[in-house]
């Protein structure tokens, strides 16, 4: 799929993109309430948080073999992406960052089974006009200018069709593997958090109390620094996971360990990577970091 080719100032154009990429993360088979579930054969091309760098978004997708020129077996590849806005770079004080959300939404209608793309704190923070501040910058208030600056008087409508494609993504991707389930996801609960959190929250459909600032387990668990040892083996035991791949903590060489049974990455700066993962045969948590794909080779 050409994404350059995508007419991202049309309003009637993003508008139906978010409408489909929404109903396509609801009715994906792969769906099982709040999450993807997959299963071998099969190649999973995993990875971290985004923030609309768009030569390293490009790569994820080429690796996953849904460009512009698929590769053999490209079929049988999936595909993670999360936190995909507030970029850094900005236009005059805006940010354009709606354009990788709409990229993304393309993807999951072309890809619906393959691409998986998951619920972060920055997205969700988006659509329930939760402040951030990143860098000096209030990054919510920069998304809206910039959707404002290119939509005028059709903004709301976009804004509204964002707000249901982020309702609509999954708290992570459960992979099936014959060494062991692997969880995918934006982030965990921090370990203060556990209190207010209900582990049911992966075998059940989402409710809007879930997204509650501070009090819903999806808003929790995309928010979430700090877990130690105790708290991921606890959280195996209870969801029969065998390790995780998370994003949302800064990884300075694009992968960190958190011991016993976490890998940390990193997709959006210079040293960013993506981790391949045959689901038939996956590695161990410590290998994983010796298989990390470069982004900017």
């Amino acid at each position: 799929m050409d994404l350059s080719q995508l007419d991202l100032r049309d309003p009637d154009v993003v508008v139906r993109m978010f409408r489909d990429g929404a109903q396509a993360l609801r009715d994906a088979s792969c769906r099982r309430g709040s999450i993807d579930v997959i299963e071998p054969p099969g190649l999973l091309i995993a990875t971290g948080d985004l923030h609309d760098n768009p030569i390293h978004m490009a790569r994820v997708v080429e690796a996953a073999g849904m460009g512009s020129t698929p590769e053999r077996d490209s079929d049988r590849r999936h595909l993670t992406l999360h936190e995909l806005i507030h970029s850094d770079r900005l236009m005059n004080g805006m940010d354009m960052s709606y354009r990788a959300l709409a990229r993304c939404a393309a993807l999951k209608s072309a890809y619906p089974e393959r691409v998986h793309v998951l619920l972060a704190n920055h997205e969700l923070s988006q659509v329930i006009g939760a402040g951030i501040i990143k860098d000096g910058v209030k990054v919510v208030e920069a998304f809206d200018a910039g959707v404002e600056f290119v939509f005028a008087d059709r903004a709301e409508e976009v804004e509204a069709a964002i707000d249901d494609f982020v309702r609509a993504m999954p708290l992570a991707l459960r992979c099936v593997t014959p060494k062991g389930d692997i969880l995918c996801a934006h982030s965990l609960p921090g370990i203060g958090m556990m209190g207010r959190f209900d582990p049911s929250v992966l075998s059940r459909d989402l409710t809007p109390e879930d997204y509650e600032p501070r009090r819903g387990s999806a808003h929790l668990m995309v928010w979430g620094r700090g877990y130690d040892a105790e708290q991921l083996e606890d959280l195996v035991e209870r969801w029969g996971i065998n390790w995780f791949i998370l994003g949302h903590e800064k990884a300075e060489n694009g992968a960190k360990f958190v011991p016993p049974n976490a890998v940390v990455l990193n997709s959006d700066h210079e040293r960013g990577v993506y981790l391949p993962v045959d689901l038939q045969h996956p590695p161990t948590p410590t290998d994983a970091m010796q298989m990390v794909v470069p982004l900017s080779q």
